[in-house]
């Protein structure tokens, strides 16, 4: 397979769109907790309480997932500084590496997403008595 400096530069959108996606919901879970921190404070409900723990699992799956991205896109480019100073083999292992952390943070993504359907499935059957 040939390896170009065109080849890791076709992640930059993805994993950029990626990371954005994840701070997104990082940032809507942050202002939940927040909501739910305060709501308990002020009239404790013992139910608030295991959806809190659910969004902490989630909050911590989030940054394991941006820290994976993040890190994909630095291996991203110093597989371009290392194809650019013309060492090719060493560029295909790092690339490698890039796309072995980028899976590792969809797989994550996908974990966070079946949390999260599986937490609205709970508070529906609550509310329609399932």
């Amino acid at each position: 397979m040939e390896l170009t400096l065109t080849t890791p530069a076709l992640l930059f959108p993805t994993v950029s769109l990626l990371l954005l996606a994840y701070t997104n919901r990082f940032l809507a879970l942050a202002a939940l907790i927040r909501h739910m921190v305060a709501q308990y404070r002020t009239q404790p409900d013992p139910l608030l309480l295991p959806q809190i723990q659910n969004l902490k699992i989630r909050v911590r799956l989030i940054r394991d997932m941006q820290f994976l991205g993040v890190s994909s896109l630095f291996l991203c480019v110093l597989c371009m500084f290392l194809l650019f100073q013309g060492n090719i083999p060493l560029g295909k292992y790092v690339f490698s590496g890039s796309l072995v952390l980028l899976m590792s943070s969809l797989a994550l993504s996908i974990r966070e997403v079946q949390i999260s359907i599986r937490a609205l499935q709970i508070q529906l059957g609550d509310l329609l008595g399932e």
